[in-house]
């Protein structure tokens, strides 16, 4: 039996994960989170197969919450679930360990086959993710990139929990840094967008897919 974690701060888009998984022959749903500090205790409490992971959620999110669960916890695949296929996360999302990449759209066939497939210890993604890769890693690629490409994966972290509100008190506690490294992130992440505002960064985040304007608080 496959024991799976559900992660989505939205309820309505984790009771439907959870509805469509329930009835499937080998697999469990044994528990669901709101948020990527959430997951984290309850994946220490559940010791999961699998977790499903919402990639955009206030607080932590799911990069930050990827790198930490597979810190503490190597054996769990991680499956990725966006309501976006742009091709800045899945690359982040890879580099921190996940096992797999798939969209919100995606039917209960895919989402288990993506889940016996990381179980098995290969790699998943949906065709249009794993098409959007190759695009970009042979330069056929077309549009405008985005400018968040040119942050780290801290500076990416640190930018979506700015733009989502959060304090530079409550970012150091999360990453386990002082608050001036906070702000010296922050420096960096206005310098390489070329903006001036933790207003412009949020809306900079929305334009380029990379924070759910659901999520702004």
């Amino acid at each position: 039996m496959i024991k799976i974690l559900v992660v989505d701060d939205h309820d309505l888009v984790r009771t439907g994960i959870v509805r469509m998984l329930s009835d499937v022959e080998g697999i469990e749903v044994i528990g669901e989170a709101d948020s990527g500090e959430t997951a984290i205790t309850r994946t220490k409490e559940l010791s999961p197969h699998v977790i499903l992971m919402d990639v955009k959620m206030p607080g932590m999110g799911g990069l930050e919450a990827t790198k930490k669960l597979l810190h503490w916890h190597p054996e769990v695949r991680i499956v990725a679930v966006t309501a976006c296929d742009d091709d800045l996360y899945p690359q982040r999302l890879l580099q921190a360990g996940a096992s797999g990449y798939i969209t919100k759209g995606a039917d209960l066939k895919e989402m288990i086959e993506a889940v016996h497939t990381v179980v098995r210890g290969d790699i998943y993604m949906s065709n249009n993710i794993a098409r959007q890769l190759a695009m970009k890693n042979f330069g056929g690629r077309k549009g405008e990139q985005s400018p968040f490409e040119l942050l780290s994966e801290r500076e990416l972290q640190t930018a979506l929990m700015i733009a989502n509100g959060q304090k530079p008190t409550d970012i150091a506690a999360t990453f386990n840094v002082s608050p001036k490294t906070v702000n010296t992130y922050r420096y960096r992440i206005f310098e390489k967008l070329n903006i001036g505002s933790d207003v412009e960064l949020t809306l900079m985040a929305v334009k380029h897919h990379v924070l759910d304007p659901e999520s702004v608080v």
